[in-house]
């Protein structure tokens, strides 16, 4: 399974982004889709999830700004990013999780200014 990750980028505090992750190769039914991010000298932490079902789970630093969506069809899963804050700065991967596979992003950087 690979995952391509366009997207990222620099934006001001308060922007906006978006970013979106296409999975394609041999997989079988996913069961979800995934964001996580790690800033320089923390750990890799989870952003927001949401299962093929729909079902969404967030971490409270982005609730309320974040949104996450998927596209089962196309096998992409998105996630709108707004009033961004510096704090949001880091490399954020995407990860699609099936029955047989768990694959990760190559990540894409987002950078916040203040």
């Amino acid at each position: 399974v690979q995952l391509v990750e366009p997207g990222g980028g620099l934006v001001q505090a308060g922007g906006s982004l978006r970013l979106s992750c296409a999975a394609s190769g041999s997989m079988n039914s996913i069961k979800a889709m995934g964001w996580y991010r790690q800033a320089p000298g923390k750990q890799r932490e989870l952003v927001a999830t949401i299962t093929s079902g729909g079902s969404t789970e967030y971490a409270d630093s982005v609730k309320g700004r974040f949104t996450i969506s998927s596209d089962n069809a196309k096998s992409t899963v998105y996630l709108q990013m707004n009033s961004l804050k510096p704090e949001d700065t880091a490399v954020y991967y995407c990860r699609v999780m099936g029955y047989a596979f768990d694959s990760w992003g190559q990540g894409t950087q987002v950078t916040v200014s203040s």
